[in-house]
């Protein structure tokens, strides 16, 4: 049976005052003592009927929530739990709870790099414990994409935290390509998710131009006394809607990509679309032709790769060449012995 917060607020008050025993408790305490809690954690300031408590006293002595309190009555006038160990908090844990805490601790593990969220894990591994001994393990069932391995998560709430509070970063960082890091003042805007990597939006000190760094080129991050600048031109909510993946393309249209994906790959692109702009154009006898109304960039061209012969790019006609290009570099080094070479492809954010 779903219980509503304001009678969970109820329940636990009453339970706490029947476990302190030196007191004894009248109808009349109770009541004052709910209506006290609610109007602390909700702000309700009508109060709580003699009714409700007395039908709340009920539901605790009942099955139905799986309480089972013994409460009784002393001399016609105090409430008491009859067993003094006894609490609604010590009550055995259900298979529906045990199923629920299963899945929410698999889902807290996900979350490292927030403070707020390790400090739970002491939490999630009383709960594992907990299911462990209260039932027989199987193997997992869910398996969440994950890799503990990758580097600048332990950035993610000091940067957090500045963007909430708005204050500036001092960032030592080194790019793959520099050949040494270099320190600066940041003024972060916005942290973004990107296939297990996470970067920063924002400006350096005095620039003009937004910067995206990686958080895994980050060297050192501390706090900065410099005063922090307000965000009033990039529309963050919408920055990378034109894109699939990061990069940003300054100064280059959105454009019609037009790819025939074969009956192969077809139900997989269109149950799992490229972009959220993916349209279908035509249904033939040896595919399905779907648009997209992105930004040419670095990931888009990795994902037209990634499907490899199931898919066929039919417009621009230069991101045609450039991918066909690509394949024809590919092909060279299998055909070859030689040592592979750096490419002429445009970047992703480093």
């Amino acid at each position: 049976m779903p219980i509503n917060r304001n009678a969970l607020i109820r329940y636990q008050t009453i339970d706490t005052c029947l476990r302190n025993r030196h007191r004894k408790w009248t109808l009349e305490d109770l009541i004052e003592a709910c209506s006290d809690m609610l109007y602390e954690y909700e702000g309700i300031d009508k109060g709580v009927s003699r009714r409700t408590v007395q039908m709340d006293i009920q539901m605790m002595r009942s099955e139905k929530l799986g309480y089972n309190a013994p409460i009784i009555v002393l001399d016609k006038k105090y409430y008491t739990y009859e067993d003094p160990t006894y609490s609604i908090t010590n009550i055995p844990l259900t298979d529906g709870d045990l199923h629920t805490l299963k899945e929410v601790t698999e889902i807290l593990k996900q979350f490292k790099g927030f403070d707020h969220f390790r400090e739970l894990s002491g939490m999630v591994q009383r709960l594992e414990d907990k299911i462990r001994t209260a039932k027989t393990q199987r193997g997992a069932i869910i398996d969440f994409e994950k890799n503990d391995n990758l580097k600048g998560l332990e950035y993610i709430e000091v940067i957090y935290q500045a963007i909430l509070q708005k204050q500036c970063l001092s960032i030592t960082y080194q790019s793959f390509k520099a050949k040494s890091a270099q320190t600066f003042i940041f003024h972060a805007y916005l942290l973004k998710e990107y296939r297990n990597r996470w970067f920063v939006l924002g400006i350096r000190h005095k620039a003009r131009f937004e910067t995206l760094l990686a958080l895994d080129r980050i060297l050192e991050i501390k706090p900065s006394e410099e005063w922090y600048c307000d965000n009033e031109t990039l529309d963050i909510e919408n920055y990378f809607r034109d894109i699939v993946g990061v990069t940003i393309m300054q100064g280059q249209p959105t454009e019609r990509i037009l790819l025939l994906l074969n009956n192969y790959s077809a139900p997989y692109v269109l149950t799992k679309p490229i972009h959220h702009s993916q349209q279908i154009v035509e249904t033939r006898e040896d595919g399905v032709v779907i648009s997209l109304d992105v930004q040419i960039n670095y990931e888009m061209e990795r994902e037209i790769l990634g499907f490899g012969e199931t898919v066929k790019v039919l417009a621009p006609q230069r991101l045609q060449n450039r991918i066909q290009q690509k394949i024809q570099y590919m092909a060279a080094i299998y055909q070859s012995s030689e040592t592979i070479t750096e490419s002429s492809e445009a970047e992703s954010t480093e």
